[in-house]
């Protein structure tokens, strides 16, 4: 039989025991919280350890640049809006006259040489107009307002004057102005892009030897769509068609002018 010293001191280690098993189980969690975060620990490592920053050398070193081609062009199409507005007591009269008058437009156009597939109805609106007499009082007449308009592409720059003036002895009423334009517009872009190409390796060069590094290889290269990059635009107006350059029916000389087309890039490369 043990005697009672004996049992405490059995009691006394089992305690002990039961501390260290607690304590190793803490210390446990502890360490696969950390490996979690931070990845597996080195031999000596122990404690509480948070999770470290980056270090700052296993960050990519890049110099992103904007590169920038222009290029001046002369348009070979011009796109105008030749419309036909009647005004009659009923819709059926309106609607009569309108059709009359925008089939001789139509002819005329055709006589000039613009091909059908060149024509095509931009507009076709209906709506009514109630005056009001000198003291502010509603009429009670009505008067129906037709409008029918078309958007022709002119392909010989030479012939738009006369083209218009064709428009309006056939009775046209409405031209909406001029706008010139590129029929094909891929091979300029091409050039364009080129230019911005090499206009971005000067940029990136340049910064790189003013930051004491050496450009290294292209990373990635992307064109901005919008904005003054991939348009072309006389002098700041429209940067997809330009801006009006006037109108017909004896109304002054069409002049063409050029346009000036604007490409972006935005180009990375690494730097060493």
């Amino acid at each position: 039989m043990k005697t009672k010293q004996q049992l405490m001191a059995v009691a006394g280690l089992g305690t002990i025991s039961l501390f260290l098993i607690v304590a190793l189980l803490v210390i446990g969690i502890n360490v696969t919280r950390a490996e979690a975060k931070s990845g597996p620990l080195s031999p000596g490592q122990t404690g509480n350890i948070s999770a470290q920053a980056v270090s700052a050398s296993t960050l990519p070193r890049t110099i992103t640049v904007v590169g920038e081609g222009q290029i001046t062009i002369k348009p070979d199409i011009a796109q105008t809006n030749i419309g036909v507005e009647v005004i009659a007591p009923t819709v059926k009269e309106a609607s009569t006259q309108a059709a009359d008058t925008m089939t001789a437009v139509l002819a005329a156009l055709k006589e000039e040489g613009i091909a059908e597939g060149d024509i095509q109805t931009a507009g076709y609106n209906v709506w009514v107009e109630r005056p009001y007499n000198p003291e502010g009082i509603p009429s009670e007449t009505f008067l129906y307002h037709m409008g029918n308009n078309v958007v022709v592409t002119i392909r010989d720059l030479d012939k738009i004057g006369a083209i218009l003036d064709a428009a309006i002895e056939a009775g046209a009423n409405n031209i909406y102005g001029v706008t010139f334009n590129v029929a094909d517009p891929s091979p300029l872009k091409g050039e364009a892009r080129e230019k911005a190409t090499d206009d971005a390796l000067a940029k990136a060069q340049a910064l790189a030897v003013l930051n004491q590094a050496e450009l290294g290889d292209l990373i990635s290269v992307s064109e901005i769509i919008g904005g003054s990059g991939g348009g072309y635009y006389p002098g700041g107006f429209n940067p997809f068609f330009g801006g009006a350059a006037g109108l017909g029916g004896g109304g002054g000389p069409i002049v063409p002018g050029e346009l000036n087309m604007t490409v972006q890039l935005q180009v990375t490369y690494a730097i060493e």
